[in-house]
């Protein structure tokens, strides 16, 4: 006897539905953010900090292969990682790698400054990154914190189970619970025109309904805000009921759109936005103090 064909259990009405989360592929999310910076950096008065952001993504994409296997249990607690040894270890390494490249000389002094902390000074600064909380007066010693806790965070998010995860609340990243840096509407086959937020650190995307705030959940006064056309791929999604406002980008429109470098690549939008009064909600590590 010959087994007949199964239904996918995906398939409601012969519509797939869009998988709730999707987590990150270290190598490859690193990956392709350094190569985004990398095209950004190529023209525009960014140009430096881009460049310097793509050298640094790159440092993250060599460490992978260096680092011991990390696994997570379940959905990721990230008030215990800044004692982490794994992520001291990790953020040892990076400020190692990083003392080998060329970079500003601020930047210079926050790494020396990162490298030669104590223990209690680095896990400081650890606890700030992990707590979306990250002092605009010293954004310096904790650009490089972040860089280490995104490698230590993606690599556990990759040992998570998508299909195990679960919305944790309003803008909360259901594997780690943090804040998302923006959202993207895919043109991905199969989830074409569906919203996904990403995690600022974690890299993991979730689907988030379209028109509805990412910071209080609520969608009757959100409006839509670009530094260019009307048509733009990355555009500022605003919030009249909390004055929040997060971008969004339009991966429909250009599928090289990256959520944390084109966020950094957007930063004419972030300056127009800081004259209409609303606060800016998405976490990048890489944009405090702007």
């Amino acid at each position: 006897m010959t087994q007949g064909v199964q239904p996918d259990p995906s398939l409601i009405g012969g519509v797939p539905v869009p998988p709730f989360a999707i987590l990150p592929d270290p190598a490859r999310t690193f990956a392709t953010r350094q190569a985004r910076f990398a095209f950004l950096a190529r023209s525009g008065n960014l140009a430096p900090y881009l460049g310097f952001l793509a050298n640094l993504t790159g440092l993250q994409v060599r460490l992978l292969a260096d680092l011991p296997p990390v696994r997570a249990s379940g959905p990721i607690d990230r008030a215990p990682l800044a004692a982490d040894p794994t992520l001291h270890a990790t953020l040892a390494a990076l400020c190692d790698s990083a003392a080998r490249i060329e970079m500003p000389d601020a930047a210079r002094q926050a790494l020396e400054a990162v490298t030669l902390a104590e223990a209690q000074d680095r896990a400081w600064l650890l606890a700030n990154v992990l707590g979306d909380a990250i002092p605009a007066d010293s954004a310096g010693p904790h650009l490089f914190a972040a860089l280490a806790v995104q490698v230590h965070l993606t690599r556990l998010a990759a040992t998570l189970e998508a299909k195990a995860l679960s919305p944790r609340g309003t803008g909360q990243c259901p594997a780690c619970g943090g804040r998302p840096a923006t959202s993207t509407v895919t043109g991905a086959p199969g989830i074409e025109n569906i919203r996904y937020a990403c995690c600022a650190l974690c890299a993991t995307q979730w689907n988030a309904v379209r028109i509805t705030c990412l910071c209080c959940g609520q969608g009757g006064k959100i409006s839509y805000r670009s530094a260019e056309t009307t048509d733009a791929t990355v555009k500022a999604e605003c919030c009249g009921d909390c004055n929040s406002w997060v971008k969004i980008l339009y991966a429909t429109k250009n599928p090289t759109l990256d959520p944390i470098a084109d966020d950094v690549g957007s930063l004419g939008l972030d300056l127009m936005m800081q004259e209409s009064g609303l606060v800016r909600a998405g976490a990048n590590p890489f944009l405090v103090g702007y």
